[in-house]
């Protein structure tokens, strides 16, 4: 189990009439008794004047438009302020949205992040989309809200991978991540792995009969059953919801999660730059547009942070108004 003392949920319009983010963190907040703290960053840029004639002054603009803000998000707490749940709101001048809220995150000593999701991404590796960052570069896990529905005795699927090479514990916290979400909701635990049959030895005249098929793939399931048991055993998930199945990665995982209604998938994803992010990307960014559910990206511990500290503060943009030439 991990422990989830305070969530930052990620408010990206404070005049939205839905908030399902909003609605899934208070429900996960009151299962955990964590604290809840509203989040938003004021990323648009403030337009001035070259010449001003009567303008407020460059602080009086910036207090003008933190008091709107800080107004909006004290009405959504109110929202979802019950006996059970501490809710605390804030706002900061700072861009882009992504990193203003991982600041946040840190700054306010937060355990997870929660955010809506867009439905699908157009070339998700070309453009930079608010949740998709958020993805790559916290250290925080960050559950991404795509469903608007609440949720109800949810089943939870943990997609583990044991038998690849990836950072050390990363499976270990998406088990522990997966039983604490699934605890606090009241729902059931599942756990997915993806196994490939070995490869038949050309050379060695072994040729892809469906003998040699058959065989192939019963040794490979033996192998994948001996690294995963013994884990999601100790993690206390029932054989029958262990799901160790033949496949690609991404296939299997979208499948199952349809098959048991998952309403959280739980996933890994590490540290990744340069053109081979660019071009391959990972498991857990493909899935966000194979499934419908909403979907828990764990990170290994010590993930880095490529980033500045310190907020940005509002951006500036001066502009001249000449005056209309009438003919």
């Amino acid at each position: 189990m991990r422990h989830i003392r305070r969530i930052l949920v990620a408010i990206k319009d404070p005049r939205a009439g839905r908030n399902p983010a909003l609605a899934k963190a208070a429900q996960l907040a009151r299962g955990l008794h964590a604290e809840l703290c509203l989040f938003h960053a004021l990323t648009d840029p403030v337009y001035l004047d070259v010449e001003p004639l009567n303008d407020p002054s460059l602080e009086e603009l910036e207090r003008q438009s933190m008091r709107a803000h800080c107004a909006r998000l004290a009405k959504l707490a109110s929202r979802v302020r019950p006996r059970t749940v501490n809710v605390t709101t804030a706002a900061e001048w700072d861009y882009p949205a992504h990193e203003a809220v991982i600041r946040a995150a840190e700054r306010l000593h937060a355990d997870l992040i929660v955010a809506e999701c867009r439905r699908t991404h157009l070339a998700p590796w070309l453009l930079q989309f608010t949740d998709w960052e958020l993805l790559r570069h916290s250290p925080l896990p960050v559950l991404l809200v795509k469903g608007h529905g609440l949720y109800h005795r949810p089943s939870v699927l943990a997609a583990v991978d044991p038998v690849h090479v990836k950072p050390a514990r990363v499976d270990e916290e998406i088990l522990q991540y997966g039983a604490t979400v699934s605890g606090a909701l009241r729902g059931a635990l599942h756990a997915v792995h993806a196994y490939s049959p070995q490869l038949i030895n050309m050379a060695a005249g072994e040729f892809a009969t469906a003998r040699g098929l058959a065989e192939a793939d019963a040794e490979a399931a033996a192998a994948a059953h001996a690294a995963v048991d013994p884990r999601l055993k100790s993690a206390g998930i029932a054989r029958t919801r262990r799901h160790v199945l033949n496949g690609f990665a991404v296939d299997v995982i979208e499948d199952v999660a349809r098959k048991i209604h998952a309403q959280i998938l739980v996933m890994g994803a590490v540290s990744r730059s340069g053109l081979r992010r660019l071009l391959i990307g990972n498991t857990a960014e493909r899935m966000l547009d194979r499934v419908s559910c909403d979907v828990l990206v764990v990170k290994p511990r010590r993930f880095p942070v490529r980033m500045a500290r310190r907020p940005r503060g509002p951006r500036f943009v001066a502009t001249r108004v000449f005056p209309a030439v009438m003919h």
